[in-house]
């Protein structure tokens, strides 16, 4: 009778275990566009401050506005989502122009959003983005 309570016990905990992992399997879709922020561009215009902060030819991480910003020649300025599209996490790092999401590794060229290695699968989406009074302003009407 012993072995009936252990047997039973190890069936819950397996049941238990897969129900989880199926929760986690859903929070981490690989086709999510939006991730964890409802918006993963910003809605409003943001100040991003001084335009010469991000280098020609280089990138800047703007993480707490969720933004990175690229220069590929002097006054030209593109930028895009800081939130990977996989699932939502946002980038901590740029590297030779790559931005490094935390969570599962994907990797994005910050010159075009395109992803270089996965899991992600969808690109960054671009954000509007101008120079003004040299200050960059992103987001709708920049």
């Amino acid at each position: 009778m012993s072995g009936l309570p252990a047997t039973r016990r190890t069936v819950l905990k397996g049941a238990a275990l897969v129900g989880a992992a199926g929760l986690g399997a859903a929070a981490c879709s690989t086709e999510s566009k939006l991730g964890h922020a409802q918006n993963p561009t910003p809605t409003a215009p943001v100040d991003l401050g001084a335009a010469d902060a991000v280098p020609v030819g280089g990138s800047k991480l703007y993480r707490e506005q969720r933004l990175l910003v690229t220069c590929p020649a002097k006054g030209q300025y593109k930028a895009f989502s800081a939130q990977c599209t996989h699932a939502g996490c946002v980038l901590t790092r740029i590297e030779k122009n790559e931005g490094h999401c935390p969570c599962h590794g994907s990797i994005f060229d910050t010159t075009t959003g395109e992803v270089i290695h996965g899991p992600a699968t969808v690109p960054l989406p671009a954000v509007p983005v101008s120079a003004e009074g040299g200050r960059l302003v992103a987001g709708p009407d920049a």
